[in-house]
């Protein structure tokens, strides 16, 4: 996994802030962005797992004030763990 976004990338976009209660199933399940579009999971409050499905499978747990990049077309989904609030910022 990546622990940076590359240089010459830009924020585009970012997502609604969700919670346990709001996150929707599309994030719960196995998804990728798109070729050329990157991904920062900002963790808000509380604690979430990141997995990226593999032999072995990656799981990263991440807490509030962290976040984890998302490559382009990289297989993931998380789960929520209790109580959380986060965000998901995209760049090109």
């Amino acid at each position: 996994m990546a622990k940076d976004l590359p240089d010459d990338v830009h924020k585009y976009s970012e997502s609604p802030l969700f919670s346990e209660q709001t996150v929707p199933d599309k994030l719960t399940s196995e998804h990728d962005l798109k070729a050329g579009v990157w991904g920062k999971l900002c963790v808000i409050a509380g604690n979430l797992n990141y997995h990226v499905p593999g032999k072995p499978d990656q799981v990263s747990a991440i807490k509030a004030g962290e976040y984890v990049i998302i490559e382009p077309r990289q297989v993931h989904f998380v789960r929520p763990r209790g109580h959380v609030q986060f965000k998901v910022e995209f760049y090109r």
